[in-house]
């Protein structure tokens, strides 16, 4: 089976879409940051040099410093899909992200988007 055209996709790419998502709602690129940080690990200077490199999703999540392990407690529905039932680790990765960048834009409080209570 081919892989999902999402994994060559450079990562940064798609970043300005997660920061426009959340900024329309009044969020802020800070905020969009930080959840990426809090997911794969990844300190600014590290996160530029992903984004400079035009890194595939596939690269940025397998390289990641440390994926954080609070992760397994994200829930819910992505594309019609829940993220906790899929299996495939890399693809599982990108609907965490998604759905971190979607509770952001809804307006979630960041304690809970980073699963802190």
């Amino acid at each position: 089976m081919a892989k999902h055209r999402i994994y060559t996709t450079s990562f940064a790419s798609v970043y300005p879409h997660y920061i426009a998502k959340a900024e329309k709602k009044g969020r802020t690129k800070a905020e969009v940051d930080q959840v990426i940080s809090w997911l794969t690990g990844y300190g600014p200077k590290e996160f530029e040099a992903q984004l400079a490199r035009k890194t595939d999703f596939e690269t940025f999540f397998a390289d990641a410093p440390k994926m954080n392990p609070s992760r397994a407690l994200i829930k819910g529905v992505v594309c019609g899909v829940r993220v906790e039932d899929i299996e495939e680790p890399t693809m599982r990765e990108i609907r965490y992200l998604d759905k971190l960048i979607d509770e952001l834009a809804r307006g979630k409080a960041m304690d809970k988007i980073l699963r802190e209570n």
